[in-house]
């Protein structure tokens, strides 16, 4: 009967993680990561795991703390100070819409190849459709449908890209791998923007931290049961593993179809889609493209339904956070106005950069995940000076080992920002 229960427990409390994963496994993999395979073979893959590796004790203190305590980490910021609430506050407002817009227009781009549309309008057009839909999903559904959906999703896209990646490997050229990039590398500044962004989002921005937090008081509230802090990890542990595998896919994918072979990827948001569709098709066969179109349309819109309920949910929890504290076992349920005026606002921002500022999906991505790079440092160190908080139970706090290990991805996203705004402004 007591595995029984444990069974039953793990799948109650199985589903944050997941979303999290879904979050995640988009931009950075279906874009970045490709792209660092086609342009260097396995010459990066160093940094995709260093960034994996050093991003992970910042990602875990999320639903870390939120199982320990009951509340979100940003009633964690909120204790260590008014002062963390508006640098956090700063730092979204930020990095928000460029967000949005760049996962928004990336489903856009692959719903304009999955539907063959043509029009030069069509890629606002379907942005707003998408955006709409999502925003229509989250009246209906809430984070009930939010965690059905994005369930689906991920088994979907995983078995369909492990699937192109066992196929593509024989064409991978392994001598290329470097676990250690090359020097060379950081001598060439555009190459040094491009690891910039993919480590900015590899396998995510700490933003979602945050949102995992809040996800899992949101799951605790639909199921009744409140996760212990090892189920939460676990679902964490087993969302984060998942993405880390996925990138190493995307990245071999680029390697194996396109690295050295005089391919590259369109600056256009519809050209890159088809790209991006063809890595698939070339390796699976082409009666397998309206079944992958579909697959990374579907990943690529779970994203965007996932970043567009965690801006709004954060915000609306801030905002509560000024005025009122949250309870242990008992959080502040979101303020459904400010959750609704939030999403109002973030839709026709990131509209309003798509409609009027985007000139290339590349630059757009890049912009996007250089900003949540730039950023990292800080959220990493407020999710470490909550995890570290009185209000976390001594038992629950994360011992020394992982408390160095936290300082050491701090250490490491300090540092690669630093050299990358040192070449930026002084190289």
């Amino acid at each position: 009967m007591g595995e029984e229960n444990r069974r039953q427990n793990f799948w109650k409390a199985l589903g944050p993680g997941l979303l999290w994963a879904g979050a995640a496994v988009g931009v950075s993999h279906l874009v970045q990561s490709t792209r660092a395979g086609a342009s260097f073979g396995l010459g990066l893959i160093g940094i995709v795991i260093f960034a994996l590796i050093f991003k992970y004790p910042a990602f875990s203190f999320g639903p870390r703390y939120a199982a320990a305590t009951g509340t979100s980490l940003l009633e964690g910021y909120r204790r260590r100070g008014i002062w963390a609430l508006v640098l956090y506050a700063i730092l979204t407002l930020g990095t928000m819409f460029t967000i949005q817009a760049a996962v928004t227009v990336v489903t856009a781009a692959l719903g304009i190849v999955l539907i063959g549309w043509n029009d030069p309008s069509g890629l606002v057009i379907l942005s707003t459709t998408i955006t709409l839909t999502c925003a229509l999903l989250l009246v209906i559904g809430q984070y009930k449908w939010l965690d059905k959906i994005i369930k689906a999703v991920v088994v979907v896209l995983t078995l369909s890209t492990l699937a192109a990646t066992a196929l593509v490997l024989p064409r991978v050229d392994f001598s290329s791998a470097q676990l250690v990039p090359s020097t060379v590398l950081f001598t060439d500044f555009s190459v040094i923007m491009f690891m910039v962004a993919l480590v900015g989002w590899m396998p995510s921005a700490f933003d979602i931290s945050i949102w995992h937090s809040l996800w899992t008081l949101a799951r605790r509230r639909e199921t009744g049961y409140a996760a212990t802090v090892k189920e939460a990890l676990l679902d964490f542990n087993i969302g984060y593993l998942g993405t880390g595998v996925m990138a190493l896919c995307f990245v071999a994918l680029g390697a194996g179809v396109m690295f050295n072979s005089g391919k590259v990827f369109p600056a256009s948001a519809g050209g890159f889609a088809n790209q991006v569709i063809t890595l698939y098709t070339e390796n699976l066969g082409t009666w397998s493209k309206p079944l992958i179109t579909v697959s990374a349309f579907t990943v690529m819109f779970s994203t965007t339904l996932t970043v567009i309920d965690g801006f709004p949910r954060a915000i609306s929890t801030l905002l509560s956070r000024f005025r009122d504290s949250e309870v242990a076992g008992q959080p502040l349920d979101i303020n459904h106005k400010r959750y609704w005026a939030s999403l109002a606002v973030l839709a026709m921002g990131s509209l309003g950069i798509i409609a009027f500022l985007l000139k290339s999906l590349i630059s757009l991505v890049d912009l996007a995940t250089i900003l949540s790079f730039l950023t990292a440092p800080v959220l990493a160190w407020l999710n470490h000076r909550a995890i570290l908080g009185k209000e976390v139970p001594e038992e629950h706090q994360p011992g020394r080992c992982m408390i160095f290990y936290s300082w050491a991805g701090i250490g490491f996203s300090s540092l690669f920002a630093v050299y990358f705004l040192w070449v930026r402004l002084i190289g």
